[in-house]
């Protein structure tokens, strides 16, 4: 009779089963890449020999979405153009349309929606293109809410630059960009937060965001300690980073030291990347 009785119950209600399993938990992977200024005369680091290899690496890696730091308006274009699952958001830091330097984050249109951005300040007139503190630099941060096309769910994406002698700027900016999070992520979405921000995991700087934030380099169950500043070989320095908070866990962290088109460094930074779970 029991044996009748859930036979019978599987025919009328089939579906369950289907209720009681836990959805698939979806995969989001991020990535950091300081691209080196196109603009430095860096010899046969310079970007006129190194630009094939970071597409290579973009195909390679396949992020859903990364940050670029340093990045002038020709290698925002030459990335679009040849990686074209990719599209990207951002402004110059000088005037807040093409001039100077762009902090600016890409997204692989496939598995990724855009739904809006924007960019503020390291200063304080974040609204406008604006030298912050003792910074030597303007710097800027991207930010955009996007949606994963897998699992529909919304996150937030920041992407930023911190100035590489401002101490002071560099711990006001810590401060003024989780103000802005709070500010512009209305709905509590999980966050991604990635950079070059220019100070060591001790820092002040970076110490206050790990009050807000997790370090996917600390949590990630497969991680690495490889450092990200590598200076065409003459540093070794673990100064960009990957925050985030409101996920259900990182699985995995990657300093990418692979070479790309025969080239040792493609980059005075080496890229992050993390895996993050929704």
């Amino acid at each position: 009779m029991k044996f009748r009785l859930a036979l019978l119950m599987m025919i009328l209600f089939p579906a369950l089963a289907c209720v009681a399993k836990p959805s698939r938990l979806s995969e989001l992977t991020v990535m950091s890449y300081n691209i080196r200024v196109g603009d430095a005369d860096d010899g046969t680091n310079s970007w006129r020999f190194r630009f094939p290899a970071t597409a290579l690496m973009i195909e390679d890696q396949k992020p859903d979405v990364f940050g670029v730091q340093e990045a002038m308006s020709y290698q925002l274009l030459f990335i679009s153009e040849n990686c074209l699952d990719y599209k990207y958001v951002g402004v110059g830091r000088d005037d807040g349309r093409n001039k100077g330097e762009h902090v600016a984050i890409f997204y692989n249109k496939k598995t990724v929606s855009l739904l809006k951005w924007g960019t503020f300040w390291l200063s304080e007139t974040p609204d406008k293109p604006s030298l912050g503190w003792d910074a030597a630099f303007r710097r800027s941060t991207t930010w955009a809410i996007m949606k994963s096309k897998e699992s529909g769910k919304k996150f937030m994406f920041v992407a930023t630059h911190f100035d590489n002698e401002g101490q002071v700027a560099r711990k006001e900016s810590s401060e003024l960009i989780l103000s802005e999070i709070a500010e512009l992520n209305k709905d509590n979405l999980p966050v991604v937060l990635v950079g070059d921000f220019n100070s060591g995991i001790s820092d002040p700087a970076v110490s206050i965001i790990c009050q807000s934030m997790k370090n996917a380099r600390k949590i990630a169950a497969d991680t690495d300690s490889h450092a990200t500043y590598n200076g065409w070989g003459k540093a070794s320095d673990v100064i960009d980073h990957i925050f985030y908070s409101g996920f259900r866990s990182c699985m995995e962290f990657q300093t990418v030291t692979k070479p790309y088109d025969g080239l040792k460094f493609i980059s005075d930074h080496y890229p992050v990347k993390a895996v993050l779970m929704f």
